[in-house]
C-alpha cells in the first residue's frame, strides 16, 4: 500500500532558511521537490520535513514553469487501500495551489527575485516597504506593524547579524543591494525554532546560491535628484579614496588621541595637536554642481558536476555613490507654549558610498546540501553641514540683522559588515539534520567629527570663534567593533503515519561581544581663555593650523566623560533549545506547536564610575499556530505565542552617540530591563488562483515594560537629546488586508495577447496604547533619579514608531513575451511618534512626531534578447514623484508648530542598463 502525505510541510525555517516561493501541493513522503522554478526566482528544493537551502536560477535560464493545478491534481491518483491495481482519485482539500505563503504553518510574506525586480528598488529595505505591515524608518530600519526595530530581527540565510550602527540592534537593510539578495521572507507569527527576540517579526534574507545555468551579469545606472543634483551643497576634501568610500590614511587617529581618551587626560602639547589632520577634514566648501548618483554591479554563477556531486559558485559585487542635500529647519522648544530656545536652518550634504561583495560555494551530494557564503558590505557617509540660527539667552535673536551663530560640521561615518557562514543540510529520508555556523564582524569608525561654532561680534562686524564657550571648536573620534559567533543544530523526523507528523528539536548558541569608544575634545584658547580677536576671525582650517596652535598656546581639553562613558564593553551570550511538532490533526486541520527555552547573560561595562549593567534571565517561550482548510481555496489561521525584547547595547550603554540623520544625540540608560510580549493573531486567506490571493487578519499584542525613546534637553543645553526608559505596559492591536490579482489583457487587442495587469494592494491599521500607571521608571537622563511613570508617559499615547495607517499599492502591466514591465507604486504611512516629548520643569511637552506622507514611484523595465541566452535590460525609475517632504515636529496648544527636523526631498529620476551573458 502506498501512502501519500500532503506537503503542508514543516517548512520550519529552522532559523536558517528562507522558505520557497513555491511548494508542491501533494508530494510523496520525504522526497525533495524536483520541479524547476520560473527564471529568476528562488526556491527551496525541499518541500517537506526540514527545508533545503534556497537556490537561485540564473536570471535568463530557460527552465520550465512549475506544475499547474491540473498537473498536481492528476498526480494525486494513487493506489487505494486493498484495491490491488485499481486506481482511486484522492483530492487533498485546500492544497491545490503551490504557494509558499499558504503552505507554511506560519504567517509569512515573501519577496521573490521577480517581486524585488518589479519594485525597481536598489536596496532590500526599499523593496520591503511594499510588504503588508512594513515601513522603513531612517536609513533602512524596517518596522513591522508599527513596532520599532528593537522588536524585529534581521537574519541572513537564517543566521543573525550584528549591526554596524550603534543606534540600532538590527542591521540597516538599505546596505544590502538587491543584486546579492535572491529573496526575502518576513515571518510575522512566532515559531519556537526562531530566536526569542521576536516582536513584530523576523526578516530573513537569502543570498543567491547554486545556479542551474552559468551566467554573467553586469549593469549600471545614473540618477538625478531635483533637490540635490547640480544644486548648491557643502563638501570638504577628505582623502583621495573618498569616492570609493575608503579612507586613504588622511583620517588615521594618532596614538596620542587614543592614549588621552583611554586615560581621560587632555592634550597640552602644541606639537601633538598640530599632527591632527587639518584642512582636508576641516574646510567646508560650496559646491554649486553636486554630482549625479551612479552605481555599478556585476554578478556571475556557474555549476558543474564532480563525481556524484554538483558544485556551484556564485559571486556578486557592486558600488553605489549617491548624494543628498537637505535644507532643514531644526528648532528646540522648552516652553509649554512652544517658546523656542534654539532656531536653526541647516543645510546638510550627504555623500553615501556602498561597496558590496558576495562569494558563495555550494555542493549537492545526493539529497545532501552544503553551502558556504561570504558577504562583505562597506557603507560610508561623508557629510558636510552648514547652519545658521539663534539661541535663547544669547542676545536678542537677529538684533544685528544677521543670525547670532554660524555652525559648521564635517563628518565621516564608515560602517562595515563581514560574515562567513557554513550550512550543512543532511537528508536521510525521514530524518533530516541541519547544521549551521557563522562568524560576523561589524565595525563603525567615525574619526574627525568636527564642529565649529562662530558667534557674531558687532564690535568687529564679523563672526568669530574665540575657542571658548559659547563659540568653540570640538572634535570627536568614535570607534566600534562587534564580533558575533553563532551556531545551531536542528533535527527533524517525519513519522510514517496515516497523517503527516513531524517532530523537530534543536539547539542554538550566540555570543556577541562589542567594544565601543567615543573620545570628545574641545579646543581651548591660552590659559583656558579666548584667543585674541584677530585669530578668532580666522576660517576653521587657519584657526587650527599648526602655526596658530603653537603660537597661541591652544590646547585640547578632554570632555569625554562629561558626555557619559568614554568607552564601554558589552556582551550578550544566549543558549537556547526548542522542541516543535507539526501534524495534520484532522482532515484540513493542521497544528504547529512548540516551546523554546532561552537563557541569556547581557553585560555592559563602562569606562568610568558608572555602575555596570548585568541582565541574566531565563524564559520559556511557547508558540502555537492552528490552520484550518475549511474550503478548497481558503484557510483560517489562529496564532498565540510569548516572545521577548532585550534592551539593545546602545540603549544600555551610557555613551553619547551622534545620529547623522537627525543631527541629534542619543544616550543610553543602564537601568533598562527586558520587555515581554504576548501575541495573538487570527487570519483568513483565500488563494483563488495561482499567485493570487486575498487575506484578512487581526492581531493583538500586550507588551510588559516596553522601551521608549524619550527626548530631553540637558541642563544648560539648547539641543534636543534622546534617552530611553521602560514604560509599565502597552497594548497594540490592529488588522491588515491584502489583495493580489492578475488580469489577462488579451481582450484589449492582438498585441496584448501575452500581457497581464497586476493589481496589488495592502493596508494595515494599527492602534497602540501606553499604560502609564503610577510607578517609578528609569529616568532617560543619565544619573537622574527615577521618575513617576505618569510624568514621563501619557496614558493612552501610541508607541514610538507606530503609524495608524500603512498603505501600499502596485498597478502594473507585464508582458513576458515582449519582456516589458511597467509598474506604478504607491506608499503611504500616517504620522508616528519618534520621541516622547521632553519633561521641562515638571511638565511633559508634546511628543515629537514624524509625517512620512504619500509617495508615488514608477518603474519601467524592458528586456531585449540579443542571443539564445543573452539579453540586455533597460530600466527607468521615477521616485517620490509627489515630492513629499520629510517632516518631524511638535504641535503645542493654540496650534503652535515647532519643526524639530523638516526638509524638502527631491524627485529622483534614474536610468539603468544591465547585460546578461
Amino acid at each position: 500500500m502506498m501512502k501519500q502525505q500532503t506537503a503542508f510541510g514543516s517548512l520550519l525555517l529552522l532559523t536558517t532558511q528562507l522558505v520557497a516561493p513555491q511548494a508542491l501541493a501533494a508530494a510523496v513522503p520525504n522526497t525533495r521537490q524536483t520541479s524547476t522554478p520560473p527564471a529568476g526566482q528562488t526556491v527551496a528544493p525541499g518541500a517537506g520535513g526540514t527545508q533545503a537551502m534556497p537556490q537561485t536560477v540564473a536570471p535568463d535560464s530557460t527552465s520550465q514553469q512549475a506544475e499547474t493545478e491540473a498537473d498536481i491534481l492528476e498526480e494525486a491518483e494513487i493506489s487505494g487501500p486493498g484495491s490491488g491495481d485499481a486506481q482511486e482519485d484522492i483530492v487533498v482539500i485546500g492544497r491545490n495551489i503551490p504557494n509558499i505563503v499558504r503552505a507554511t504553518p506560519q504567517v509569512v510574506s515573501v519577496l521573490t527575485t521577480a517581486d524585488i525586480a518589479r519594485t525597481g528598488e536598489g536596496d532590500i529595505a526599499g523593496a520591503l516597504t511594499r510588504v503588508t505591515g512594513l515601513s522603513v524608518v531612517g536609513n533602512g530600519f524596517v518596522f513591522v506593524r508599527g513596532l520599532g526595530d528593537r522588536y524585529s530581527s534581521s537574519l541572513l540565510n537564517g543566521l543573525p547579524l550584528p549591526s554596524p550602527e550603534p543606534l540600532r540592534r538590527v542591521v540597516p537593510l538599505d546596505i544590502f543591494p538587491t543584486n546579492v539578495v535572491a529573496s526575502a521572507l518576513v515571518q510575522k507569527s512566532y515559531s519556537a525554532n526562531y530566536p526569542g527576540e521576536f516582536g513584530g517579526g523576523a526578516i530573513n534574507l537569502t543570498t543567491r546560491a547554486i545556479p542551474d545555468e552559468s551566467f554573467l551579469q553586469v549593469g549600471g545606472s545614473v540618477g538625478f535628484d531635483t533637490v540635490t543634483s547640480s544644486e548648491l551643497g557643502y563638501v570638504y576634501d577628505g582623502g583621495s579614496a573618498d569616492v570609493f568610500g575608503f579612507d586613504d590614511g588622511e583620517r588615521t587617529v594618532p596614538g596620542f588621541i587614543k592614549d588621552a581618551g583611554k586615560n581621560n587626560t587632555s592634550v597640552n602639547d602644541p606639537n601633538m595637536i598640530g599632527q591632527l589632520s587639518n584642512a582636508p577634514t576641516t574646510l567646508l566648501e560650496e559646491n554649486y554642481h553636486i554630482p549625479a548618483n551612479w552605481s555599478g554591479e556585476a554578478s556571475f554563477g556557474t555549476s558543474f558536476d564532480v563525481g556524484g556531486a554538483k558544485i556551484g559558485l556564485i559571486g556578486a559585487g557592486g558600488i553605489s555613490n549617491s548624494w543628498r542635500t537637505r535644507a532643514a529647519i531644526q528648532q528646540v522648544a522648552t516652553g509649554a507654549d512652544g517658546g523656542l530656545v534654539s532656531d536653526f536652518d541647516r543645510v546638510t550634504t550627504d555623500n553615501r558610498i556602498i561597496v558590496n561583495g558576495l562569494f558563495g560555494l555550494g555542493a549537492e551530494i545526493g539529497d545532501h546540501r552544503l553551502r558556504v557564503t561570504n558577504v562583505y558590505v562597506h557603507d560610508t557617509l561623508k557629510q558636510g553641514i552648514l547652519g545658521q540660527g539663534d539661541e535663547e539667552n544669547f542676545g536678542i535673536p537677529g538684533q544685528f540683522g544677521v543670525p547670532s551663530f554660524i555652525v559648521q560640521n564635517t563628518n565621516w561615518f564608515a560602517r562595515q559588515l563581514f560574515t562567513s557562514q557554513a550550512v550543512a543540510e543532511l537528508d536521510f529520508g525521514a530524518f533530516d539534520i541541519d547544521l549551521r555556523g557563522a562568524y560576523a564582524n561589524t565595525k563603525r569608525e567615525a574619526p574627525y567629527e568636527r564642529e565649529f561654532r562662530y558667534v557674531y561680534d558687532p564690535t568687529v562686524r564679523d563672526y568669530t570663534n574665540a575657542l571658548n564657550t559659547p563659540s568653540s571648536a570640538t572634535i570627536a573620534f568614535s570607534d566600534l567593533n562587534e564580533d558575533l559567533w553563532t551556531g545551531a543544530a536542528d533535527f527533524t523526523y517525519d513519522f510514517d503515519a496515516d497523517r503527516p507528523l513531524s517532530v523537530s528539536t534543536g539547539y542554538a548558541y550566540s555570543n556577541a561581544e562589542r567594544s565601543s569608544s567615543r573620545y570628545f575634545f574641545r579646543f581651548i584658547g591660552p590659559n583656558n581663555g579666548p584667543v585674541n580677536a584677530t585669530v578668532a576671525q580666522l576660517r576653521p582650517d587657519y584657526l587650527l593650523s599648526d602655526y596658530i596652535i603653537g603660537t597661541n598656546g591652544i590646547t585640547l581639553r578632554n570632555e569625554s566623560v562629561g558626555q557619559g562613558a568614554a568607552a564601554y564593553d558589552a556582551s550578550l551570550e544566549v543558549h537556547a533549545g526548542y522542541v516543535q511538532a507539526e501534524a495534520e490533526v484532522l482532515d484540513g486541520l493542521r497544528a504547529s506547536v512548540g516551546v523554546r527555552y532561552e537563557t541569556a547573560d547581557q553585560q555592559v561595562l563602562s569606562q568610568g564610575a558608572i555602575d555596570p549593567t548585568n541582565l541574566s534571565n531565563n524564559y520559556w517561550l511557547p508558540a502555537s499556530t492552528i490552520t484550518w482548510n475549511f474550503a478548497e481555496d481558503m484557510q483560517l489561521r489562529v496564532h498565540a505565542s510569548k516572545t521577548l525584547a532585550r534592551p539593545q547595547f546602545r540603549e544600555l550603554a551610557p555613551q553619547i552617540y551622534q545620529d547623522f540623520e537627525s543631527n541629534r544625540q542619543f544616550l543610553g540608560n543602564p537601568l533598562l530591563v527586558d520587555s515581554e510580549l504576548y501575541n495573538l493573531e487570527a487570519r483568513y486567506e483565500w488563494f483563488f488562483k495561482r499567485d493570487q490571493r486575498f487575506t484578512l487578519a487581526g492581531f493583538y499584542k500586550r507588551i510588559d515594560n516596553p522601551i521608549e525613546a524619550i527626548a530631553f534637553v540637558a541642563g544648560g543645553s539648547t539641543s534636543l537629546q534622546t534617552g530611553f526608559s521602560n514604560a509599565p505596559q502597552a497594548t497594540l492591536y490592529g488588522g491588515e488586508v491584502e489583495f493580489q490579482k492578475y488580469v489577462p489583457l488579451d481582450f484589449v487587442g492582438e498585441g496584448w495577447s501575452t500581457a497581464r495587469l497586476l493589481l496589488l494592494g495592502n493596508y494595515t491599521y494599527t492602534q497602540s496604547q501606553l499604560q502609564s500607571g503610577n510607578q517609578l521608571v528609569p529616568s532617560p537622563i543619565l544619573g537622574a533619579a527615577p521618575q513617576q511613570s505618569s510624568l514621563v508617559f501619557d496614558d493612552g499615547a501610541p508607541l514610538v514608531g507606530q503609524s495608524d495607517h500603512l498603505v501600499n499599492a502596485q498597478i502594473g502591466i507585464e508582458d513576458e513575451e515582449s519582456r516589458t514591465q511597467f509598474t506604478v507604486l504607491f506608499n503611504y504611512a500616517s504620522e508616528r511618534v519618534t520621541n516622547r516629548g521632553p519633561v521641562v520643569e515638571g511638565t511633559r511637552l508634546p511628543d515629537i512626531v514624524e509625517e512620512p506622507g504619500l509617495r508615488l514611484d514608477v518603474v519601467f523595465r524592458q528586456g531585449i534578447a540579443i542571443g539564445e541566452n543573452q539579453s540586455i535590460d533597460l530600466k527607468f525609475e521615477g521616485r517620490n514623484l509627489t515630492k513629499t517632504r520629510y517632516q518631524e515636529y511638535q504641535i503645542f496648544p493654540n496650534d503652535v508648530r515647532v519643526d524639530t527636523n523638516t526638509y524638502d526631498l527631491g524627485r529622483i529620476f534614474s536610468v539603468g542598463i544591465s547585460a546578461t551573458l
